[in-house]
């Protein structure tokens, strides 16, 4: 059985995520999504309720589930058996950054392969970041996000 991570911090998870976790889904035995902290941003929803959304968001696929990540993204890999970091990629700018963190990554567990998938065309533009910045100025975020995740971002705002 082969088992990929797709970590991130998914605040809030959008329908580019989504579409990541259900390639990645067709692909792998099983896929977890690693709900992270990014001690860089400041998020809109804490821990728990992205871990919800993204349950939420996801449980169509049944090879998918959603778990808190702590501390190195290599450590939560050998932890729960991954041998594949799943990365998405909308534009090349994502490269550069993405290859970095791969190559740490990789020089700290040599089994850990990274796959990059990239963003469908109708996601390349979209980003958390701009999700909450639209929605913030009252923008209709429907079909940029999961419909929880449109329900929630509403009662923040």
């Amino acid at each position: 059985m082969t088992i990929a991570m797709y970590p991130g911090s998914f605040d809030p998870v959008t329908n580019g995520h989504v579409d990541i976790i259900q390639r990645a889904a067709v692909i792998f035995d099983k896929v977890i999504v690693a709900v992270a902290v990014n001690s860089k941003k400041k998020p809109l929803f804490d821990e728990e309720e992205r871990i919800e959304l993204l349950r939420q968001s996801v449980k169509h696929l049944p090879n998918v589930s959603v778990a808190k990540a702590e501390g190195l993204t290599v450590d939560f890999a050998r932890k729960h058996d991954a041998k594949v970091l799943i990365r998405g990629l909308r534009a090349v700018s994502d490269f550069e950054n993405e290859m970095q963190i791969s190559g740490i990554n990789r020089h700290l567990e040599p089994g850990l392969e990274t796959l990059f998938i990239t963003a469908d065309s109708a996601y390349s533009f979209l980003s958390s970041s701009i999700v909450k910045e639209a929605a913030s100025f009252g923008a209709d975020i429907s079909k940029l996000v999961p419909p929880p995740v449109q329900e929630a971002i509403k009662q923040k705002y």
